[in-house]
């Protein structure tokens, strides 16, 4: 070494971190030209802890506490290293600080459909999505299988690959369980118990703990959810005549609403009213003709009805007032001149 660059080396003797931006979970302490005076204070605060790291091994781990360092506090380090006990010069080590925090309220979601096997609709496409909280628990396995080297690791950066396994045992879930999509749908509850336990042992591979796994909604597409509410309705209907009957009865308001939605109605009314007027002229007319005199009030739809004149100007009124389509009207219209050219 250089007496140039032995000047330029400093000494640490305070090493904390002390968490000045959300969302990183391992941080590692600035140790470029710098080497940790013997002696130096560690101090790890509550919800974090800190890894010592010799020539790329995990040498000693520390919880919260302040700390002295020194060849009793740093006992595997100090043996990695073969110092005797009288060892008091600076050394060289990585120290990293682990958020041992609770992440909470992280989303899943599947990004696709899941497609399973129903025994009530068949093969089905179901979504999925829900929350779920961690916290690192073994810093030094987090830092052997996921952080690694970094000189940040931050939640962001896990969550990419926690996501993808959350998916895996979801979709594993849902295809291995056999219940009926009803069914998984009303037991959202043991559903996550049951992924939860599925998830615990792959997270703590990582050194992650997962503390809470939710499942908030079990959906189907939409095309599939129209499909499903018709079903449900057509249930709901039960006695289809007087479902029938109900739709008949409650469609007669919305057509009134609309402009000429009630013309159709009002016209078959109508039209049976005319022909049972017609009826009642020409029994009025027959009783006449057997012998009986009719009175002079009576007289009046029975000459309405034997004179071709005065049944056109009939069903002229009808029109204008609306009680009888065009169509109807014309058709009428037609019987009687057939009568009168016959």
């Amino acid at each position: 070494m250089s007496l140039g660059s032995f000047i330029r080396k400093q000494f640490i003797d305070i090493l904390q971190w002390n968490e000045d931006r959300d969302g990183v979970l391992a941080w590692r302490h600035p140790m470029q030209d710098f080497e940790i005076q013997y002696g130096a204070s560690l101090t790890v605060r509550e919800s974090q802890m800190a890894v010592f790291v010799n020539e790329g091994k995990v040498a000693d781990v520390f919880g919260p506490g302040m700390y002295k360092l020194t060849t009793q506090t740093l006992p595997v380090l100090t043996y990695l290293k073969n110092w005797d006990k009288l060892f008091e010069s600076p050394f060289k080590s990585d120290v990293i600080f682990f958020s041992t925090r609770l992440q909470l309220g992280r989303r899943w979601g599947t990004a696709q459909p899941v497609t399973l096997r129903d025994s009530e609709f068949g093969m089905v496409r179901l979504r999925a999505f829900g929350v779920y909280s961690y916290q690192i628990s073994d810093p030094a396995k987090f830092y052997r299988e996921i952080s690694g080297t970094r000189d940040e690791y931050t939640v962001d950066d896990l969550e990419a690959q926690l996501r993808n396994m959350v998916v895996a045992a979801m979709t594993t879930a849902l295809g291995g369980s056999k219940v009926p999509f009803l069914d998984i749908a009303g037991n959202q509850g043991l559903m996550s118990q049951s992924i939860s336990e599925q998830l615990a042992p792959v997270f703590d591979r990582y050194g992650v703990k997962l503390d809470n796994f939710t499942v908030e909604n079990v959906s189907l597409p939409e095309e599939l959810q129209k499909a499903l509410d018709t079903r449900i309705s057509m249930g709901m209907a039960g006695d289809l005549g007087k479902f029938t009957q109900y739709q008949t009865a409650t469609s007669i308001p919305l057509a009134a609403q609309n402009e000429g939605g009630i013309a159709g109605i009002g016209a078959g009314l109508a039209a049976g009213a005319a022909l049972g007027q017609t009826m009642a002229a020409g029994l009025t007319a027959g009783q006449g003709q057997a012998g009986q005199a009719a009175p002079a009030a009576a007289a009046t739809p029975a000459a309405a009805g034997a004179d071709p004149v005065a049944r056109l100007q009939q069903l002229k009124d009808l029109l204008d007032k609306g009680l009888i389509t065009a169509a109807d009207y014309d058709t009428a219209k037609a019987e009687v001149l057939k009568k009168l050219t016959s």
